[in-house]
């Protein structure tokens, strides 16, 4: 019963609908910016923005009912396009940035996942006018969906979505012991050590049984 509630509880981490929602987002802001100031803070969003922003891709869509892989997609890039025009992202990269610059520095934020070929590629694609919002937008959501990304990415977001989940909050927001990121390094490490199996990790099975995340729910 325990392994039950553990897959049943895990399930949506690993579900279609988070893979396209809450791991986008993760990643989107990893290419965009990287980490937010590591070693300390070893991760590219924080949950406030992490909440709105898969709230807004998640807009509308239903797995399994209608055209929702069409609606999916047409939200991811509505919202790549929306991020490169935000403030803090034009304030990292002003108009007057190169399309190489641009590419090689997502390319080097995402931890130089482009082969050769794919950086050239997206190069080509960005030069007729770096500037461009649209452009930009396209080839940041091509290096976010870089499968080479996804897989390296893919047990730091987890842990990063048991905080986020269980707890709605930054793994070092209160009460965490020492305000720092030690309890998500652990269990980074851990889940590392286990090949990303979460029941062998005993994870997710500690963020259940947790009194912080009981306590949400009263006594």
């Amino acid at each position: 019963i325990e392994v039950q509630r553990i897959n049943t509880s895990a399930a949506f981490f690993l579900s279609i609908e988070f893979q396209e929602t809450g791991f986008y987002v993760e990643r989107i802001y990893k290419t965009g910016f990287s980490d937010l100031s590591p070693p300390a803070v070893p991760v590219p969003v924080r949950f406030t923005n992490f909440l709105r922003d898969t709230q807004e891709i998640a807009a509308g869509v239903i797995v399994g009912q209608g055209n929702w892989q069409a609606q999916i997609d047409s939200n991811k890039s509505a919202f790549a396009l929306s991020f490169v025009q935000r403030a803090a992202f034009l304030s990292r990269y002003p108009g007057a940035t190169s399309a190489s610059d641009f590419v090689d520095s997502l390319n080097a934020n995402a931890g130089s996942v482009l082969s050769s070929s794919e950086r050239s590629a997206l190069i080509a694609e960005l030069s007729p006018n770096p500037a461009s919002a649209t452009l930009r937008a396209s080839v940041l959501r091509k290096i976010t969906d870089n499968v080479t990304l996804q897989q390296r990415e893919f047990n730091r977001a987890f842990v990063l979505m048991q905080y986020f989940g269980y707890l709605r909050r930054n793994p070092d927001a209160a009460p965490e012991s020492g305000l720092n990121f030690a309890g998500f390094n652990f269990w980074l490490n851990k889940l590392n050590q286990f090949n990303g199996n979460f029941i062998n990790a005993e994870m997710v099975q500690a963020f259940l049984s947790s009194s912080e995340y009981r306590q949400r729910f009263g006594p």
